[in-house]
């Protein structure tokens, strides 16, 4: 059999060296791949080119599958996130983010048994970047929110839930607030939902649904919401289970898929070879699902979980002495 063609952004900061420990487990475990090296964030503006290349939008956009690092996006000032311009430029519409108890990890949270599924609008909303100052006392932002985004996203999620054996779909919002916007999301969620009558539906207020998952998380089980609320919620489920290092994120669209670690790019760690390849790790088993490998995902997904709870080989951020290649090759031992 001939190679899968997949594509690969290393980022920044840790980037590349989670993304080189994560296709050695994935090829040191029989993972047939052509990688195809592509460029952004740091390397590419310091070519004088914007953080997401046109080219790399392209090539990802031909290949169909992609495996991404973290990028660096300046606050408040600086380049446009690259995330955001891949997410748009290719209609990754669903952002899709699981928060799964993991063993030997320690927190508030450690016995609960959490098995969360966050879907996020990844395009429209606030994040369509519509800001203006019309006086400079005075900055306005538009949010945008599109009957047709909201019908594909909630369809997606019940398509999911469905798809995945799960029972429940909560629609998460502010449409006390935000009557016209969030109105519509929360319409186009109940209309879905006549089309899928052995899935609960259900909504909550979006401050209700965070007081709630730091209270009892175990009574969510999918969460589906617009863009920002979706970034905030994903983040505070991360939390629940271990933090951003632990957190696998996929960009789901019709036409193709791009995996990634949602934590940032740690420049305060690179090049140090402690950092922990474990959310990238997670985010290949999704694309693993994703191009129909599911043997393997579970091999390596079982691995990981092994290697956490024995506690001997993970990163100092879990609480052990292991580098980045230490963890990638106690996985690999664990899935042979």
């Amino acid at each position: 059999m001939s190679a899968r063609k997949i594509a690969i952004v290393p980022g920044d900061g840790i980037g590349p060296e989670i993304m080189e420990a994560t296709i050695s487990v994935l090829e040191r475990t029989g993972f047939n791949a052509e990688w195809i090296r592509l460029e952004a964030g740091a390397e590419s503006l310091e070519k004088g080119k914007p953080a997401m290349p046109e080219e790399t939008v392209k090539a990802i956009g031909e290949i169909g599958t992609a495996l991404k690092g973290p990028t660096t996006t300046p606050i408040g000032k600086g380049h446009v996130s690259a995330n955001v311009t891949l997410r748009k430029a290719l209609e990754l519409f669903a952002n899709v983010r699981p928060a799964v108890t993991m063993p030997g990890v320690k927190g508030y949270f450690s016995n609960a048994n959490i098995d969360i599924i966050i879907v996020r609008e990844n395009t429209e909303d606030l994040y369509a970047g519509i800001e203006y100052q019309a006086h400079p006392d005075v900055a306005q932002a538009i949010k945008v929110i599109t009957r047709p985004g909201c019908a594909r996203l909630c369809k997606y999620a019940f398509e999911m839930v469905k798809e995945q054996g799960r029972k429940k779909l909560t629609a998460v919002h502010k449409a006390n607030i935000m009557k016209l916007t969030d109105g519509m999301f929360l319409e186009e969620f109940y209309k879905a939902a006549k089309d899928y009558p052995d899935i609960e539906a259900e909504d909550i207020i979006v401050d209700n649904c965070c007081m709630q998952l730091v209270t009892r998380p175990e009574r969510f089980d999918v969460l589906v919401t617009e863009n920002l609320y979706g970034d905030i919620v994903s983040d505070l489920c991360a939390g629940l289970v271990g933090g951003l290092g632990l957190a696998p994120g996929a960009n789901i669209g019709e036409k193709c898929a791009v995996f990634e670690a949602v934590h940032g790019s740690a420049p305060d760690i690179a090049g140090k070879g402690i950092a922990n390849p474990a959310a990238l790790m997670f985010s290949a088993i999704m694309m693993l699902h994703h191009v129909g490998e599911h043997q393997l995902a579970e091999k390596l997904h079982t691995a990981i979980l092994a290697v956490m709870k024995e506690g001997k080989n993970v990163t100092r951020d879990l609480g052990g002495t292991a580098t980045t290649k230490d963890f990638a090759d106690a996985v690999v031992a664990a899935a042979s």
